[in-house]
């Protein structure tokens, strides 16, 4: 396997992973309010509906991930549009948490540092995979 499809592949099976464990809060409000440390949260039926909702993309874009994988020159595209709007926007309704009182810090060291090293990862894997294969030369 070449660098270029190594680097895809990892980035869409980290980017899987990612999705695939950023459900477990959307099922479950009290690891959410923990996860974003809102303190005697209590769910209704609006937020969970929401959760639900959310926690539906979420599966969906990890198999997304998963599909990109099986192609992974063609389908690279899936990892620009993993970034911009979905990890950008992911990042925009966090600090939504924080205007609207519900978490007492816009972001934390892992909200900050797991999005931007996604960022790094897949842009790099996106960009690097239009370099020529030096290997064939």
């Amino acid at each position: 396997m070449n660098n270029r499809i190594r680097w895809l592949r990892i980035s869409y099976w980290t980017g899987a992973i990612v999705d695939a464990l950023a459900c477990i809060p959307l099922v479950n409000s009290d690891v959410w309010a923990f996860i974003n440390q809102v303190p005697n949260f209590h769910a209704g039926w609006d937020f969970r509906y929401s959760q639900a909702f959310a926690a539906v993309f979420m599966a969906g874009w990890t198999v997304l991930l998963l599909w990109a994988d099986r192609a992974p020159l063609e389908r690279r595209g899936v990892l620009a549009i993993t970034v911009f709007p979905v990890v950008v926007g992911l990042n925009g309704v966090r600090y939504m948490l924080y205007l609207g009182g519900l978490a007492a810090e816009p972001f934390t060291a892992f909200g900050i540092a797991l999005p931007v090293t996604l960022t790094v990862l897949f842009l790099f894997s996106y960009f690097n995979s239009f370099r020529a294969d030096i290997s064939r030369a």
